[in-house]
C-alpha cells in the first residue's frame, strides 16, 4: 500500500518574489522601498443565496473591517492589522512593517490571511465562511505591482468575503 507522502512544490515566481526580498537597490545603487499589500472586497450576501458559497446580488458594504494576520516559521503572529473598506467595500492594506524573514514559510503567500472582523450593517452582520474569510482566506498574487523610481508594491488579493444578513425573510407561497 503506498504511503502518503507531502511533497512541496515551489513555483518559479515563488522563487522570483522570495529573490525580490522586499528590499532591492535600484541601477542607481539607491535602496527601493518595496511594500506587501493586499487588496480585496466585502460584501453582504444577499438572503437568495444563503447557505452557499454565492455572491450573485451581494451589496458592497463601507466601513467593514478585515484584518491581516501572518505568523512566522514557529506559527506565531509577526504582524496583525485591521483595514476597513471603502465606500464600495474595497480594502487596500498596505501592510506597513511587515518583516519577511529568511523562511520561505514567512513569505506572504504562506504566512498571511484576511479575516473579516466586523460589519457595520446591523442587518448584515454575521460572518460567512465564504472564501474562508472566518479562519483566514488566503492571499493570491495575481501578478499585479505598483512601481515608482524608489518604491515598488507587490499587490496580493484576498477573498472576497462576506457578511449574511441577520434575518431572511421565509421562503414559500401564502
Amino acid at each position: 500500500m503506498a504511503g502518503n507522502h507531502l511533497v512541496l512544490v515551489i513555483s518559479p515566481l515563488l522563487v522570483v518574489l522570495f529573490s525580490m526580498a522586499f528590499a532591492s537597490v535600484s541601477a542607481e545603487g539607491v535602496e527601493k522601498k518595496v511594500d506587501v499589500v493586499v487588496e480585496g472586497m466585502v460584501y453582504c450576501q444577499s438572503c437568495k443565496y444563503l447557505g452557499s458559497w454565492s455572491l450573485s446580488e451581494a451589496k458592497p458594504i463601507s466601513s467593514a473591517k478585515v484584518s491581516v494576520i501572518c505568523k512566522n516559521a514557529k506559527d506565531q503572529i509577526s504582524y496583525y492589522k485591521a483595514f476597513s473598506t471603502n465606500d464600495n467595500g474595497y480594502f487596500y492594506a498596505q501592510l506597513e512593517g511587515f518583516k519577511m524573514g529568511n523562511c520561505i514559510w514567512e513569505h506572504p503567500l504562506q504566512s498571511c490571511h484576511v479575516r473579516l472582523v466586523s460589519s457595520p450593517l446591523e442587518n448584515c452582520s454575521l460572518m460567512s465562511n465564504i472564501n474562508n474569510g472566518m479562519y483566514g482566506a488566503p492571499l493570491r498574487f495575481e501578478k499585479k505591482k505598483l512601481v515608482g523610481s524608489n518604491y515598488e508594491a507587490a499587490i496580493y488579493a484576498a477573498g472576497p468575503l462576506a457578511f449574511r444578513p441577520t434575518q431572511c425573510p421565509p421562503e414559500g407561497h401564502y
